[in-house]
């Protein structure tokens, strides 16, 4: 589409749009990154403290869950460990 009106445009206001929002999600990604290094900071912090760093990741994610979906979750991993033997 080369209608002037296209983010193609290399020129005005579309080549600055494309740029800023280049520059945008690169600072996001660097706050990304920096966070997600504080995080393994933390874990490993947690590790020294001796704390099992497999399980905590588990709690973790567990806990982004609502309630009735955990709940769910649970009851099916019950019902394929009995289907299996294991409880």
């Amino acid at each position: 589409m080369a209608d002037g009106n296209t983010p193609a445009n290399s020129g005005g206001v579309a080549q600055d749009q494309l740029r800023s929002v280049v520059e945008r999600i690169e600072r996001l990604e660097e706050e990304k990154a920096a966070i997600a290094n504080d995080i393994k900071e933390v874990y490993a912090e947690a590790k020294g403290n001796g704390f099992d760093t497999k399980t905590l990741r588990q709690v973790i994610r567990l806990r982004k869950q609502d309630k009735a979906e955990r709940q769910e979750q649970e009851a099916i991993l019950d019902l394929y460990m009995s289907a299996l033997g294991m409880i």
